[in-house]
C-alpha cells in the first residue's frame, strides 16, 4: 500500500542532496519512504493525504532518556529552585523507589512516557537501566525496557549504591551484572563524574562492556570539567552526553572524532547549570545531537520541541541546526543515521507533521504545541 502526502509547505529531509524542499510531496510504501520531491512531479499512489500547507520533518530521535523508574523527586526539584545545588546523589532516591515497584508498575510508567513522547513527534527512543544497581534489578529494568523502547542502554554504573565500596561495585558491574544484562541491551554507559565514577573506574566499565560486544556511551562533563569527553573519544564511544563544561581541547577532540556530542538543555535548565556551548562545537565541526534526558530528578520532560526552542533561543543554534541535531544527530548518536532521522527513498517512514508552515515556528512560537500528526514506520500514531 502506497500513500502520497501532498500539500507540504516545507519538507526537511536531512539528506545532503535533497536538502529542504518547498511545495513538496512524499510517498511512503509500507514502512519506508519510496519517493521525495516537488509536488508537481509526484507519482500516483494508492491513497493520498493532503497536509494543507504544513511542514514535515523526520520524527524526533531521542537518544538519551531514563524511563524505567518509579517514584517522584518533586521535593528535590523545589529545593533546587530554592537554591540547593544539584548533585548526583539524588539518584539514590529513585533507586529505592524503583526497587520497591512491581514489574507492572515500571512497565506502565515506561509505556506512558513513550506514548507521551510519540504524541509530540518522537518516533525513535533510547532508554537506560540504572535505577536498580543490583544484578536482579538491572536485569529487570533491561527486560522491561527491551519490550518497549527502540534502543536499550545498560547503565549499571550510574551511582555507587549505599553501603558498597566504589571499587567493589565496579567489580560487580564489570562482572556478574554485565554478563547478565549484556544479552538484553545494545549499549553500555557510565556516569563519569564527581560523586559517581572516576576516570579509572569509568574506563574499566567501558572496556568490560566493549569486551561483551556492546557499543559505548558516556555521561560526561556535566557537573564540571572532567575526563568524560577524553575517555569517550579515546574509546570511540558513539556519544558523550551532557558536555556542559568543555575545554577547547575537548571541543577539538570531539570535532576530530566520530563521537557525537549529545546536548541535554532541559537538564541544564532544571539544574540551573550553564548551557553547553553548542556554537563552539558546531563551528569546530563536531556532530551535535539534542536529547531530552527525561528522568525524574534532573529533566522530567519528554518534549524534544522544548529542547529545540532552548537550543535556538539560548544556545545560538539556528533552527535547521537544532532540528537536524534532534533528528539526524540523535540517529547518528545511535548509529542509525542511514535509516532514521532522515527522509529519503529507503529510509524508515517516520514523519512529524507540524501545524505550521515551517520548522522555524518551533522557536518562533515557543511553548505552543505544534504537532499535527505523527507517523512511525508508515503508521499514524498520533
Amino acid at each position: 500500500m502506497t500513500t502520497l502526502f501532498t500539500g507540504i509547505a516545507e519538507l526537511t529531509t536531512n539528506d545532503d542532496e535533497l536538502g529542504t524542499l518547498t511545495d513538496a510531496a512524499l510517498v511512503i510504501d509500507g514502512d519506508r519512504v519510496a519517493w521525495v520531491g516537488p509536488q508537481r512531479q509526484a507519482p500516483d499512489a494508492d491513497t493520498r493525504v493532503d497536509l494543507g500547507g504544513r511542514a514535515v520533518l523526520p520524527g524526533w530521535v531521542d537518544s538519551h532518556t531514563h524511563l524505567v523508574f518509579a517514584g517522584d523527586r518533586t521535593a528535590e526539584f523545589a529545593a533546587r529552585m530554592a537554591g540547593k545545588p544539584y548533585t548526583a546523589g539524588g539518584i539514590a532516591v529513585t533507586v529505592a523507589a524503583t526497587r520497591a515497584a512491581s514489574d507492572d508498575e515500571l512497565a506502565a510508567g515506561l509505556r506512558r512516557h513513550i506514548a507521551e513522547a510519540r504524541s509530540a513527534g518522537t518516533t525513535y527512543l533510547e532508554t537506560k537501566t540504572g535505577y536498580g544497581l543490583t544484578v536482579a534489578d538491572e536485569v529487570r529494568a533491561a527486560t522491561i525496557a527491551a519490550g518497549q523502547a527502540d534502543e536499550v542502554t545498560f547503565l549499571g554504573a550510574h551511582l555507587v549504591p549505599p553501603g558498597m565500596a566504589a571499587d567493589d561495585y565496579v567489580t560487580l558491574v564489570c562482572g556478574d551484572m554485565l554478563t547478565a544484562v549484556a544479552p538484553l541491551v545494545r549499549w553500555a554507559d557510565v556516569f563519569c563524574e564527581t560523586g559517581a565514577f572516576d576516570e579509572d573506574q569509568s574506563r574499566a566499565v567501558l572496556l568490560a562492556a566493549r569486551s561483551h560486544g556492546l557499543g559505548l556511551r558516556v555521561h560526561g562533563n556535566q557537573l564540571g570539567p572532567g575526563p568524560g569527553v577524553r575517555i569517550a573519544v579515546e574509546l570511540e564511544a558513539a556519544s558523550v552526553d551532557h558536555c556542559t563544561f568543555l575545554s577547547p581541547s575537548d571541543v577539538d577532540a570531539l570535532a576530530g572524532s566520530d563521537t557525537v556530542a549529545t546536548l541535554l538543555p532541559a537538564c541544564d535548565l532544571s539544574t540551573r547549570s550553564p548551557l553547553p556551548d553548542a556554537r563552539a562545537l558546531l563551528d569546530a565541526g563536531a556532530t551535535v545531537a539534542l536529547a531530552s534526558n527525561c528522568n525524574p530528578g534532573s529533566s522530567y520532560t519528554t518534549s524534544m520541541a522544548f529542547c529545540i526552542t532552548t537550543a535556538v533561543l539560548q544556545m545560538r543554534m539556528t533552527v535547521p541546526e537544532a532540528v537536524r541535531a534532534a533528528t539526524w544527530g540523535g540517529a547518528r548518536a545511535l548509529r542509525r543515521e542511514t535509516e532514521i532521522g532522515i527522509l529519503r527513498p529507503g529510509s524508515r517512514a517516520d514523519l512529524h507533521v507540524l501545524d505550521a508552515p515551517s520548522a522555524t515556528h518551533l522557536a518562533y512560537r515557543p511553548g505552543v504545541p505544534l504537532t499535527h500528526s505523527v507517523y512511525r514506520a508508515g503508521k499514524q500514531v498520533s
